[in-house]
């Protein structure tokens, strides 16, 4: 483990309970244990990053999965927060949405993410409508998080 990571995380920012009961889920059946982080938004992840207000500061995350449609602070607005910030410029970020906009994937690698998701996010569907090729890159970077 690199000094930047002592210990492997996973901050995940979803709005939706479902999604977020999904990712666990996943996470669970290709036996990836290692601390997830929840934020309902971008706000509160940026609390969470920074230890702002009423949040502790939280250990720098090993992956960053991002859904791009939320309240107060969508996901392309804290991955333009964070790529302008020299503490967190080089986190690994996962952007996670139903949309197929491609505005909104432009976007996202405009941003240099790792990935770009198409929900619902499931391993088993490379290509069948759920995962984009792309997923496979956030599975394969997951596995490294193994314990």
């Amino acid at each position: 483990m690199s000094a930047d990571y002592p210990t492997p995380s996973i901050l995940l920012v979803e709005d939706d309970q479902m999604d977020v009961m999904n990712v666990q889920r996943e996470l669970r059946r290709q036996n990836i244990n290692v601390p997830l982080v929840h934020a309902r938004n971008g706000r509160e992840a940026l609390k969470m990053l920074r230890g702002e207000g009423d949040e502790p500061k939280i250990a720098r995350p090993s992956v960053v999965m991002l859904d791009i449609n939320m309240p107060r602070m969508n996901g392309l607005e804290l991955l333009e927060i964070l790529r302008s910030d020299p503490e967190f410029v080089g986190l690994n970020v996962f952007v996670m949405t139903t949309s197929d906009l491609e505005s909104d994937r432009l976007k996202a690698q405009e941003l240099a993410v790792s990935g770009y998701i198409i929900k619902p996010l499931s391993f088993d569907k490379f290509g069948e409508g759920g995962t984009s090729v792309d997923g496979f890159s956030l599975f394969l970077d997951l596995l490294k998080l193994k314990s």
